[in-house]
């Protein structure tokens, strides 16, 4: 069941535990947190909760967070991945500022310190093969076998590690393991690989090593060469955390320099998929348009499609930190942007299904300005003009031929108010040939300008319009949810048949001259539609706009309910 949480101003279990170090001192009185993406894929929503939280608790604290790239594993890595990052944690609203790490900086430490592991019996050179490692290692009702290799000498051990590095080996050959416990009923303590031979071009350092370290060594290493106090994770990390410390407790790293992990719930979002595998194959298989595709839930992609970063940091907020893992409802994310976009972004008129309407009553050639509000939340955005004339478009929607009951929008015979705008009356219906409504014939009463009647009259329905003649065209594009189900892939499912083919709808929308003065990032609301952005795409003589979410809000309007 998806989550529904709200706002909550007290602390969390870490920010408790943040504090209560802060008050016995035990770190000297410093606060150092990192964020340590791995640079081979852009960053999503998941990652969104990690960076609020390691950046918040710094800023906080008086501390500092190190934006550390953990590239060791040069086999998918690239530079193009690296300045996403970069970009994506700026744009969020966090400064790494002069701190920013890379794993394979500390390469030649992590390497020494292999060695002293050797030296101290706690790490040999193992030279199982695949078939024999699955063997051996045990599974989670056997307990493993040593390796022969557990018993060679440090000698020997030293020996075979300095050829390692130099190259002598081929790849998978032999690998570096630690000397702890094949009887553990955590495998992972199960005498784990720390390094394995690869020779793969390094984005940074070229071919300088032919080794690298596993996470798992390198990840505790990074953590207190930079002197790290609270180093957070997300929950399957948790049964790692015994091999961090046993590498700290090995290497007699003590506290106040000796960091601690402690892990917290990841955010997952329904309708939504976040496993790198699946979103890559999202991509290379052309199921979106890019990684940036509005309709994906990376970060490059939610800048795209209009979220505002605030947006997101706000919905991290009432998510919380647990330690319970969940799944957190869409919705509230989009509550948020509403939340947001609300109290910022103008309003704007525009039709996106265009029926015509003549007001045969009205000057042919007249055109007049009328007053219109930017928006009504923020009085300091002022007004602006937008022009009014005898032919106009309005949405299909508002107008219904044979209305029900309840029905306060445009029908014959009736009259409803244009916003910002007069009172008009259906007065006439036009068909083409197979019956279908092409136009309506409406008069206005010129004494209602600005949508009110001296007699006092009322009228209950209120919709948008545009003139026809001054109308901007441009290319609107309905983003939808990607998934049709609110949890993808789960229960033996195809996560790709579970596609939304409406994720994408492109029309051609009719906008007032206004918002063809939009530069591209700029979001507005479109009046009674919802709210958009003007995509990157965007050119001179021809306008793009993307959905950015809808009008209606199911889970806010459930909060003010309880």
């Amino acid at each position: 069941m998806a989550e529904n949480n709200v706002e909550n101003e007290s602390l969390d279990f870490i920010r408790e535990m943040v504090a209560a170090d802060i008050a016995s001192n035990k770190y000297g009185n410093r606060i150092v947190t990192r964020f340590p993406p791995e640079p081979n894929g852009y960053l999503h929503i998941g990652h969104a909760k990690a960076i609020c939280l390691d950046f918040g608790i710094a800023a906080e604290n008086n501390g500092v967070c190190h934006l550390r790239f953990d590239d060791t594993n040069p086999t998918k890595e690239d530079t193009e991945y690296e300045e996403s990052i970069k970009n994506d944690v700026r744009w969020l609203g966090f400064d790494f500022g002069e701190h920013i790490y890379y794993a394979s900086d500390y390469f030649e430490k992590m390497y020494d310190c292999a060695v002293e592991l050797i030296k101290r019996g706690k790490a040999y050179v193992c030279d199982l093969s695949p078939e024999e490692w699955d063997e051996y290692r045990g599974n989670l009702t056997t307990p493993g076998k040593e390796s022969p290799g557990r018993q060679r000498s440090v000698e020997e051990n030293l020996d075979l590690f300095t050829r390692m590095r130099n190259g002598e080996f081929e790849d998978g050959k032999l690998v570096l393991r630690a000397k702890i416990d094949m009887n553990s009923p955590n495998i992972n303590m199960r005498d784990p690989v720390i390094y394995r031979i690869r020779r793969v071009h390094h984005f940074r350092h070229g071919d300088k090593w032919c080794i690298y370290p596993m996470y798992d060594f390198a990840h505790p290493l990074e953590d207190a060469f930079e002197h790290i106090t609270h180093s957070l994770c997300t929950l399957e990390f948790e049964i790692h955390r015994p091999l961090y410390d046993w590498v700290l407790d090995s290497l007699d790293f003590k506290f106040p320099d000796r960091p601690q992990q402690t892990e917290f719930s990841r955010l997952n979002l329904t309708y939504t998929v976040m496993s790198k595998r699946k979103l890559l194959q999202l991509v290379k298989e052309n199921y979106v348009s890019d990684w940036d595709d509005p309709r994906m839930p990376t970060l490059c992609g939610m800048r795209r499609r209009g979220i505002p970063a605030s947006a997101i940091r706000r919905m991290c907020k009432m998510v919380g930190i647990t330690k319970f893992d969940g799944v957190t409802d869409v919705a509230v994310l989009e509550y948020c942007v509403r939340e947001e976009l609300n109290a910022s972004a103008p309003r704007y008129l525009a039709v996106l299904d265009p029926l015509k309407v003549t007001i045969t009553n009205y000057p042919e050639e007249g055109v007049e300005p009328l007053d219109a509000v930017n928006n009504p939340e923020d009085p300091a955005a002022g007004s602006r003009k937008i022009p009014f004339g005898r032919e106009l478009y309005i949405e299909r929607a508002d107008f219904m031929e044979e209305p029900p009951k309840g029905y306060f929008r445009l029908s014959p015979g009736k009259e409803v108010r244009l916003r910002y705008g007069y009172f008009i009356k259906c007065e006439e219906v036009v068909k083409d040939d197979n019956g279908n409504v092409v136009e309506l014939k409406c008069t206005f009463d010129p004494t209602t300008r600005g949508g009110n009647a001296p007699d006092g009259r009322k009228v209950k329905g209120t919709i948008h319009w545009v003139a026809a003649d001054s109308a901007v065209e441009a290319e609107v594009r309905l983003y939808d949810r990607l998934f049709t189900v609110e949890q993808p892939g789960t229960d033996g499912a195809d996560f790709l048949t579970q596609l939304n083919p409406d994720s994408l709808k492109v029309v051609t929308g009719y906008l007032e001259p206004e918002l063809a003065k939009l530069s591209a990032g700029t979001s507005v609301q479109f009046e009674r539609i919802g709210y958009f952005v003007v995509d990157p795409d965007t050119a001179p003589g021809k306008m793009v706009f993307n959905r950015t979410v809808t009008l209606k809000d199911s889970w806010g309007n459930k909060q003010n309910k309880k």
